[in-house]
């Protein structure tokens, strides 16, 4: 009789083999209320990385990280009838504390454009205080009816950038640049997914924006994520929090706009983007543990591991030594399969006789072995080569599943059938966006013909992006 997969097979349920996937190879547990998740260590790791490889990016883009309150007054959000009426349904409020109804109710930080505002209002006097730029680490909350872990989240982690400007043009430029330089540049080169950059419809647009900016990723089914946007939030609430400042000649001046988040939710699209029937594959230049050694049995085995692995971690490289012999190696084996680590090292008594060392490449898949030696030597560029294999399935599977249609029909059937469809924006229009809502398809995205993004949802050539989306 057959061994039962360790995993649902992707072709036969992907939500369930999404499951699996972070269950088995100990991502994630849900928390004890509803829409909540435990973040287990090696997937917290996954996003120590990202935020690492973010952080370095938004700084050197000019913004500095601060903190703000989890708890927002209710009446802040009222102030901006938009923003508040786009995330009335999500929001969490506490009208109890300390054992008494509370003066006012607060509401638990959905996104920190109001609260943040606040203070921009009494940092900002002059235009020699402009442009303020700041980034935030946090957690949110938006009360979710279908949750499903690091994709749709109660409580969720995630970076906002917040930004004030003293033209609508330095806004619009800083807000593109974090779109392309920071997300995208981080999206593809780090984590291998050939994102679409684009602009959303108005229907899609961020409550309270004149513009968004997105980052769309195709996922192992064909369907698309939301990685990341970048908002242009024109005076909308500086009018609303009087967040003025003085210009050169002397005139009360409001401040324009952006903020702009990524969140867990990344964790998510890395898993349903690179993950396989074996489990998670991690890009090298993302993964936190790019080599595990493993000794396969015997004293000698141990330490000559404990001894490669010194070598390799002063080379650069990111290593776990895994020692643990008195757990069969072959269960061993399948753990680090599971979580995707790119490269194994296997060192046995045959191994140290002949002086070589087994290596096991997750991401194309199949063993080879290697002189100990030259171990140091060659991984990088095994590793290199394994990150651009990631990126060029990421843009082949997005290319060979997107279809160029005319109609509405066949834009829904497109997207009924796993892929994405390309249909000019002047054809579809807002009335066609909203049939497509009807039958759970939705455009998450506005290109030019080039694939550049266009300057205006009614510019020419505007072609819509449509996908079926979690």
């Amino acid at each position: 009789m057959a061994k039962a997969p360790v995993l649902t097979p992707q072709a036969e349920d992907f939500p369930r083999w999404y499951q699996d996937l972070i269950n088995k190879a100990e991502l994630a547990d849900n928390g004890p209320v509803r829409g909540t998740m435990v973040i287990r260590p090696y997937g917290y790791g996954l996003w120590e990385r990202m935020q690492q490889e973010m952080d370095a990016r938004i700084k050197d883009a000019g913004a500095l990280n601060a903190y703000f309150p989890l708890f927002i007054p209710q009446s802040y959000l009222t102030r901006e009838a938009e923003h508040v009426e786009g995330f009335a349904p999500e929001l969490a409020v506490v009208t109890h504390g300390g054992g008494k109804e509370l003066d006012e109710p607060v509401v638990v930080r959905p996104t920190s454009e109001t609260i943040i505002n606040d203070y921009f209002s009494k940092w900002i006097q002059s235009y020699r205080d402009l442009p303020l730029l700041i980034n935030q680490w946090a957690n949110v909350v938006r009360w979710e009816m279908r949750p499903r872990v690091f994709l749709r989240t109660t409580e969720f982690l995630w970076q906002e950038g917040h930004t004030a400007h003293a033209t609508y043009e330095d806004a619009r430029d800083y807000a593109a640049y974090i779109h392309k330089e920071v997300y995208a540049d981080f999206m593809i080169n780090v984590l291998g997914i050939d994102v679409v950059l684009g602009r959303k419809t108005p229907r899609e647009r961020f409550a309270g924006a004149i513009n968004t900016l997105t980052l769309e990723g195709m996922m192992g089914d064909g369907k698309a994520l939301q990685m990341g946007t970048s908002h242009e939030l024109g005076t909308n609430f500086s009018k609303a929090f009087n967040t003025t400042y003085l210009s050169k000649d002397g005139k009360q001046e409001l401040a324009w706009q952006t903020s702009w988040g990524s969140s867990t939710r990344m964790v998510g699209g890395l898993i349903m983007s690179h993950g396989d029937d074996n489990g998670l594959r991690v890009p090298p230049r993302l993964a936190a543990v790019q080599v595990v050694v493993m000794a396969i049995k015997g004293d000698e085995a141990v330490a000559k591991v404990r001894e490669i692995g010194d070598q390799l971690k002063a080379a650069g490289l990111r290593v776990q030594v895994d020692d643990r012999t008195d757990t069969p190696f072959g269960r061993r084996a399948v753990d680090w399969e599971l979580k995707g680590v790119p490269v194994r090292i296997e060192v046995g008594p045959r191994d140290l006789e002949a002086g070589t060392a087994m290596l096991a490449r997750r991401i194309p898949g199949g063993k080879e072995p290697g002189r100990i030696e030259a171990l140091a030597e060659l991984l990088p560029k095994v590793l290199e080569e394994d990150q651009a294999q990631l990126l060029k399935e990421s843009r082949d599977r997005r290319e060979s599943r997107t279809s160029e249609v005319a109609t509405i029909e066949e834009a829904a059937e497109a997207a009924a059938a796993g892929g994405w469809a390309r249909i000019p924006w002047a054809t579809l229009g807002q009335e066609g966006e909203a049939k497509l809502a009807e039958q759970s398809v939705s455009v998450r995205c506005l290109v030019a013909e080039d694939g550049s993004v266009p300057d205006a949802d009614d510019a020419p050539g505007t072609v819509a992006i449509v996908a079926r989306a979690y």
